[in-house]
């Protein structure tokens, strides 16, 4: 199983959402990527991952989408409609592969209330290793 998650820049929810599914799928090829990436790899992530033991899971940096090759994915996850939108239009063969979880970005949150969607994040990442 090959599993891409998309998100805006690669600094939060898809490279948490990465991490995760490596630990508990480490059979599966996952990845992650951001639309436009800027800013590097979130300490809050980092610091949840810790606490979930997964840190080592965890990419060094961000990766842009445009450095995928979309077709090659069985599942993309798309963390909100605008990120499944910008990879319809790269890859329209993708369509059936691309599934929206509608998770809001954290990136200007308090670190409590970002907490809560990394939860969100990891509840997601478990149902789907286990429907897959």
């Amino acid at each position: 199983m090959r599993v891409l998650f998309v998100c805006s820049g690669n600094a939060h929810r898809s490279p948490l959402a990465e991490a995760l599914l490596r630990k508990i799928k480490p059979d599966w090829i996952v990845d992650s990527a951001g639309v436009h990436v800027a800013i590097p790899i979130a300490e809050e992530v980092r610091e949840y991952l810790a606490k979930e033991g997964a840190e080592q899971y965890l990419k060094n940096k961000p990766e842009s989408l445009s450095s995928k090759r979309l077709r090659d994915y069985d599942v993309i996850v798309a963390m909100e409609t605008q990120h499944r939108d910008y990879v319809f239009s790269l890859c329209p063969e993708c369509k059936d592969k691309i599934i929206v979880w509608n998770i809001k970005d954290p990136y200007f949150m308090e670190k409590e209330d970002a907490w809560k969607v990394y939860e969100q994040i990891k509840e997601k990442v478990t149902q789907l290793a286990k429907v897959q």
